[in-house]
């Protein structure tokens, strides 16, 4: 009885941040034929902010790396990527419905990579990492891990998914992205 009750209070807190977070209802959809050429995330402000000829087009609220602040230093530390990327290709999820893959690593984090490795701070077999991106909700407990405004995921930049659809759509190819603390 007493796991059941902490469940539900667990459960009913996690809804409370999450609506505390601004994680109501989704934005209207962007206009057809909207363009989006460049994107900021604000970790520390949990979103995201696009971009068409540097005019703010839409914001939406984000998830971001468990591991919290910091830029992500290796494979497997949970946190998510700071610096200057692009999307560089895109797909259809099962897991999480779209994917906007980011391209991580880039030649700081590899510089970041190799000196930390260097120092003996990275684990033994852990790689730099790889497959980051921007994505939607876990399709398999939608709402559930995919509370926005918190640090959930594994690294990459989570949305509704009504938003990675938008986004999806309207990313131009090859599109900057720049990730912020």
């Amino acid at each position: 009885m007493m796991r059941l009750l902490l469940a539900a209070a667990g459960v009913a807190l996690l809804a409370c941040v999450a609506l505390a977070q601004g994680d109501g209802p989704p934005a209207e959809p962007l206009p057809p034929g909207q363009r989006i050429d460049r994107l900021v995330v604000e970790k520390g402000n949990h979103r995201l902010l696009a971009y068409r000829n540097g005019a703010l087009v839409r914001e939406y609220p984000v998830g971001i790396g468990s591991g919290g602040l910091g830029p992500k230093r290796w494979e497997g530390d949970l946190h998510t990527p700071e610096g200057r990327y692009t999307i560089d290709r895109r797909h259809r999820s099962r897991a999480y419905l779209r994917f906007l893959h980011v391209s991580y690593p880039n030649r700081e984090d590899r510089a970041r990579y190799r000196q930390l490795r260097a120092d003996g701070v990275v684990p033994e077999g852990a790689g730099i990492g790889s497959a980051i991106g921007i994505h939607g909700q876990p399709q398999m407990a939608p709402g559930l891990a995919g509370a926005l405004g918190l640090n959930w995921t594994a690294g990459c930049i989570a949305v509704r998914d009504a938003a990675i659809l938008d986004l999806y759509r309207a990313v131009v190819p090859d599109a900057r992205l720049e990730i912020t603390p």
